[in-house]
């Protein structure tokens, strides 16, 4: 997908603790220079739960302030660390009290309600086609992809396949899921970030390896006519496969199953050869920081989690982190990919929603033809 040229409103990704010049038709306040108080600065989100707008913080403000995360499950481990070190780091610089109204679920159940309302300051969901839906929808500015390091993607992962102690069925890799003797786990696309990569990995599994789509239609047909139930999202899919004790094969988040592992939910565990990059972004929502005025906050804890210290606490609970430095100190936790795609190398996101989850699209062919 081409990524849209940034807004005039809003200058491009500059390297943290630099200022970014307001432009356009905003206010003064939100024209003033964003100050990146030093490479350890923190941000914070805190609740949108007054309807008054909060004076936009300056140098030398001191007041409370509040702002709202919404991400997608899997994350939260990872926050619930991250948040204290921005807000510590916060107060300590600018003498300002932040907080956090954190909000996690699916990513795609995330999106809607967003849209629907709930005011989050900051957002965080598995796959930039769920960020693209609030650009749509006048929530974001175009062009967010650059407000932000490395296009916007804070983090990243890979699919694998979880199996039942002992690999009773003998699952080696994709092909395995076919079999008539196998059940697989797999949480709904129409509602979960997560597998939409899933199935994106399920496809390009095939197409990525020289097959054409009819075969992979037939795999994936295959594959879903196997799926009991479809949770909705990964971390209820996960609930389903280990609490519940359904399905031979689990397809998951790398990153998941690395933190089930440290949690004692230690099964066998594969990461196909062929694989998809599982890119996830990050981007604050300008509707709403303008509202609240919490731009500059929301902003400072965005690019705070590019920065090592954040890097390491999602390289803790499995994501692989794009901080180059970071990645090499965790690169023995993660098996190698010997070939791995991405969403552009199916078309883009614009042509891969249109493809396979819009309403009518091969997902619901498919769930038509196996009767789900």
């Amino acid at each position: 997908m081409t990524s849209p040229q940034p807004s005039p409103h809003r200058p491009k990704f500059q390297p943290f603790g630099y200022a970014l010049a307001r432009r356009g038709s905003r206010s003064l306040s939100r024209r003033a220079i964003l100050f990146m108080v030093g490479l350890g600065l923190a941000g914070t989100l805190a609740a949108c739960g007054s309807t008054t707008p909060t004076p936009e913080a300056g140098a030398g403000d001191t007041a409370p302030v509040e702002l709202t995360l919404v991400s997608y499950a899997v994350t939260q481990a990872a926050y619930e660390q991250i948040i204290p070190q921005f807000t510590k780091q916060w107060k300590e610089q600018t003498g300002q009290d932040v907080t956090f109204d954190q909000s996690y679920g699916g990513s795609g159940s995330q999106t809607r309600a967003v849209l629907d309302g709930l005011e989050a300051d900051v957002v965080a969901l598995a796959l930039a086609l769920d960020t693209k839906k609030l650009e749509e929808g006048g929530l974001i500015e175009p062009g967010w992809e650059k407000e932000a390091p490395n296009d916007a993607i804070v983090h990243k992962s890979v699919a694998a396949l979880v199996m039942r102690e002992g690999n009773p069925k003998n699952i080696q890799g994709w092909e395995d899921l076919a079999r008539d003797d196998v059940q697989v786990v797999t949480a709904n696309p129409k509602t979960s970030g997560g597998a939409r990569w899933n199935f994106l990995a399920l496809w390009g599994a095939n197409t990525q390896n020289g097959k054409d789509d009819a075969i992979a239609l037939d795999f994936a047909t295959k594959v879903f006519s196997h799926v009991p139930v479809l949770p909705k999202d990964a971390r209820e899919a996960t609930d389903v496969f280990y609490q519940r004790g359904q399905g031979d094969v689990l397809i998951n988040y790398e990153n998941e199953v690395l933190l089930a592992a440290q949690k004692g939910e230690k099964q066998p565990f594969i990461v196909p050869d062929v694989n998809i990059s599982i890119d996830n972004p990050i981007a604050v929502v300008d509707a709403n920081v303008d509202k609240h005025g919490t731009r500059k906050v929301a902003e400072a804890f965005v690019q705070f989690l590019f920065t090592p210290e954040a890097q390491r606490e999602f390289a803790k609970v499995g994501f692989r982190p794009v901080d180059p430095g970071v990645a090499e100190e965790f690169a023995s936790q993660y098996p190698k990919v010997n070939k791995l795609f991405t969403v552009a190398d199916l078309g883009g996101w614009d042509a891969v929603q249109t493809k396979f989850f819009a309403d009518g699209a091969i997902f619901d062919q498919i769930q038509s033809k196996v009767g789900k």
